[in-house]
């Protein structure tokens, strides 16, 4: 059996590296490795990089709705009061998300960075990943596989009136929301 590999890094070419740099370096709480007038170096952990910004010196248009690109890229905490702990940072910082999503094998905000990429901070719902597989394969996920959204102030609230980690999390607490499809936040212009 080979290796498996690991989430290394994501590279984002960009007309607007500043803003860029400082979102990322708030919405990761990350810090810049290495600049010059072409590229950017941001990481969060013991990696050299994880996020790069290309930059180059010359002329270049902004990334429209309709331009073809990587979607969103994702990034995991190891619980659900880590994730509310970083929306609150962001929140307080003036960064929302554009939409929150209980998938069912994840609970997930959705963020846009400044050229309109999604970030996706999320925590897995099952501890291990033959659980999530299985959820997959059921039939709530068959029925929806996007999943409902929520408000992520709500959440807050509750987790912090001692609502358990497992109700949250579940698809059933966030099926009242009100909140619109999420996929067409999703798929829409940005």
């Amino acid at each position: 059996m080979s290796a498996k590999p690991k989430f290394a890094h994501v590279v984002y070419q960009t007309a607007q590296a500043k803003a860029m740099r400082d979102w990322y370096c708030a919405v990761l709480d990350g810090h810049v490795v290495y600049e010059d007038e072409t590229l950017t170096f941001i990481t969060f952990d013991d990696e050299h990089h994880r996020v790069a910004l290309l930059h180059p010196p010359i002329p270049m248009q902004a990334k429209t709705e309709l331009t073809a690109a990587a979607h969103h890229t994702a990034y995991t905490f190891a619980g659900l009061d880590d994730l509310l702990a970083r929306y609150v940072l962001l929140r307080d910082g003036g960064i929302t998300p554009a939409v929150c999503i209980s998938h069912g094998v994840t609970t997930s905000l959705y963020y846009c960075d400044p050229d309109g990429n999604f970030v996706e901070m999320q925590i897995d719902v099952f501890e291990r990943p033959e659980d999530a597989t299985a959820y997959m394969h059921g039939a709530e996920y068959a029925a929806d596989s996007v999943g409902p959204a929520f408000d992520p102030e709500k959440m807050l609230e509750a987790r912090r009136a001692g609502a358990g980690v497992e109700e949250l999390c579940n698809r059933a607490w966030c099926v009242d929301a009100g909140l619109g499809n999420p996929l067409e936040v999703l798929m829409g212009p940005r």
